[in-house]
């Protein structure tokens, strides 16, 4: 299929996007009430919003996923949720993964996943789980995976897990990698147990490249990998190692080969000083072969715990730019 038309429909759908996102936002408060009924009489003549625009296949395009550490009413996770565009992926993270994933947390999962990104698709929720670089007991990780997915009333109210502070070794004989691709099969089984048309979304989180094992065909340890979590300084001068990927015997590269979807790579960037450093994070990132990112003005110790100065619609709306 040639590419000439379909790019020129997404550029199109870039400019219709921007001049609205040009318009006010409205206000978000955390109670994120429903909207008034509209007044009786004649309808407006104004000229209706237009829809999102499906990704086009062929064209790789940027996603905005959030990692959102906070408790379930949290004003952060309010706002995430009353954004339009959505984000594309929203981490939760329940004490670490570990607290109940009770009511309160079942209903902000569910008000997240009603979302419409920028390509016209649904908020995907994931739930945080450690697993301390491959040390942490194999059982006491499928319990917080049944956390998210096994709960009471026996429906999903997530979308799959975000595997944390995931090692980025094979190990002897590729035995780390096993483990996690034991641990990504372990998501899907128990997803399809619950939805057998459930499309899960496994993400392992290294922090930096990953050796290239992890995305063998028939021993892939997940769809997405985060391949840079650091400051926008590191991310912009000498911090970034040249790659998503390794091998011992080439060193760094940027795995577009493993990745024909263009999907696999998600970086994390935070103490960007301003949204316009924000949007440069963004096509950075794009350019660096992610199809997935997130950039906030937020510092350590927990970058994840606030929202960025400027608001998540101007980086949902960007990012839908790019491609």
């Amino acid at each position: 299929m040639a590419l000439a038309p379909v790019r020129a429909l997404r550029a199109l759908y870039a400019v219709l996007l921007t001049g609205l996102l040009a318009a006010p936002a409205p206000a978000v408060t955390a109670s994120a009430e429903p909207p008034s009924r509209p007044p009786s009489g004649p309808r407006s003549a104004a000229t209706p919003a237009a829809a999102p625009a499906p990704r086009i296949p062929g064209v790789r395009g940027l996603e905005i996923a959030v990692p959102a550490y906070v408790w379930a009413g949290d004003p952060v996770l309010a706002e995430l949720t009353a954004t339009g565009p959505a984000a594309s992926v929203v981490v939760l993270n329940p004490g670490n993964g570990d607290a109940p994933f009770g009511s309160a947390w079942l209903a902000r999962a569910d008000a997240l996943r009603a979302g419409t990104t920028a390509t016209g698709e649904r908020t995907k929720v994931l739930g945080y789980v450690h697993t301390d670089r491959g040390n942490r007991d194999p059982a006491a990780v499928r319990a917080s995976v049944d956390n998210y997915l096994k709960t009471p009333d026996g429906r999903l109210h997530v979308d799959g897990i975000f595997f944390d502070v995931v090692s980025r070794d094979c190990g002897p004989g590729n035995a780390t990698r096993d483990h996690y691709a034991a641990l990504r099969r372990y998501v899907q089984d128990t997803v399809h147990a619950v939805d057998p048309d459930a499309r899960e979304l496994v993400v392992d989180n290294p922090g930096t490249a990953t050796a290239d094992c992890y995305l063998e065909p028939g021993h892939r340890t997940a769809d997405v990998f985060v391949t840079y979590e650091g400051t926008y300084a590191a991310y912009t001068s000498g911090g970034w190692p040249g790659g998503n990927v390794f091998d011992a015997v080439g060193g760094y590269r940027p795995g577009a080969e493993l990745d024909p979807s263009g999907t696999a790579f998600w970086h994390l960037v935070h103490d960007v000083p301003d949204a316009a450093a924000m949007r440069a994070t963004l096509a950075t990132a794009f350019a660096r072969g992610a199809g997935y990112a997130y950039a906030t003005s937020a510092a350590m110790p927990n970058p994840w715990d606030t929202s960025p100065t400027w608001k998540f619609r101007s980086q949902t709306g960007y990012a839908a730019t790019l491609g």
